[in-house]
């Protein structure tokens, strides 16, 4: 073995392959929307069982990830970690059931990065004005976007999905200095498993499966989540934490134009004007530099 075969040899990203791996993470994230909401809004398959087989899919390809891959493989994940990671899997598919895909995405995203945001000023983070603006200006487009009315989201669905964001944003957390990200994250991931196999089993006489509702799942698992992860955690090192936290900002806009592109969908004016002021509020708080006093910086992590 050469020594450029030694294992745990890290080879530096090129700026190309830097854009085009983030491009395709982002792409699998924004993916996972839209496969959860055409298999739970065009095929026969229950919340329960797409959500047991997108992660036993995803558990089994993080696994094969950290097998095939050489180096250190330090820290195999927590039954803490794992609860938080189905909560949010679950709350995500069952709130499919009602929502459309940009909603859901932008509800998500938002839930995740106020969570972000809240650990960071209860640690002791301060925020700037503009970043003090940007959160008041989040809080009002979610707030403009929950208001009843015609073209207002179901509301069991959108807090479905805002308790699945919260619950990713601690998983996020709980994950800070875990060792080895995609080893961590396969062990979650494999722990998750019995979890959801209880939750098919409590929910046994309401499943219902078909092919396409099955393919979606696997493909949502394996792909989106699964080798969607592996990609992040791949080139998160070679992104600063504002430019990690800003691409982050494509998601649901790229969720929202697949769901109008294959899906269907249509984007409201309520909507369009709740994206902007979520999605511009949470680009105030983290891409603003923050005082310096020790505290983590927040918004850099990813659902």
């Amino acid at each position: 073995m050469s020594a450029d075969q030694r294992p745990g040899k890290r080879f530096p990203l090129s700026h190309a392959r830097v854009l085009a791996l983030t491009a395709l993470t982002m792409l699998a994230f924004a993916g996972n929307s839209l496969l959860c909401r055409a298999a739970l809004g065009h095929t026969h398959i229950d919340a329960a069982s797409f959500t047991t087989i997108r992660l036993i899919s995803g558990a089994l390809v993080l696994w094969l990830i950290t097998r095939l891959r050489r180096g250190t493989r330090s820290g195999r994940g927590s039954w803490r970690s794992a609860l938080a990671l189905f909560i949010y899997a679950a709350g995500f598919s069952y709130a499919y059931l009602s929502l459309p895909a940009s909603t859901g995405a932008l509800l998500l995203f938002g839930a995740v990065q106020a969570t972000m945001i809240g650990y960071g000023i209860w640690t002791g983070e301060r925020l700037r004005r503009p970043q003090l603006a940007g959160l008041i200006l989040a809080f009002a487009g979610l707030l403009g976007l929950l208001l009843p009315g015609v073209t207002a989201p179901p509301l069991l669905g959108s807090l479905l999905m805002l308790g699945a964001g919260v619950a990713w944003g601690i998983y996020s957390l709980c994950g800070r200095g875990a060792g080895d990200s995609i080893a961590v994250t396969a062990g979650n991931f494999l722990r998750t498993v019995p979890i959801a196999i209880v939750l098919s089993a409590c929910t046994f006489q309401g499943i219902a499966v078909d092919a396409d509702g099955f393919g979606y799942a696997v493909a949502s698992g394996a792909l989106a989540s699964g080798l969607g992860y592996a990609l992040w955690y791949t080139v998160l090192p070679a992104l600063k934490a504002t430019r990690a936290a800003s691409v982050q900002l494509s998601v649901p806009v790229i969720a929202a134009l697949g769901g109008i592109l294959f899906l269907g969908e249509h984007l409201s004016l309520r909507l369009v004007l709740a994206s902007v002021a979520i999605l511009g509020g949470i680009a105030l708080v983290v891409l603003e530099k923050p005082r310096a006093n020790g505290a983590p910086k927040i918004g850099a992590e990813r659902q």
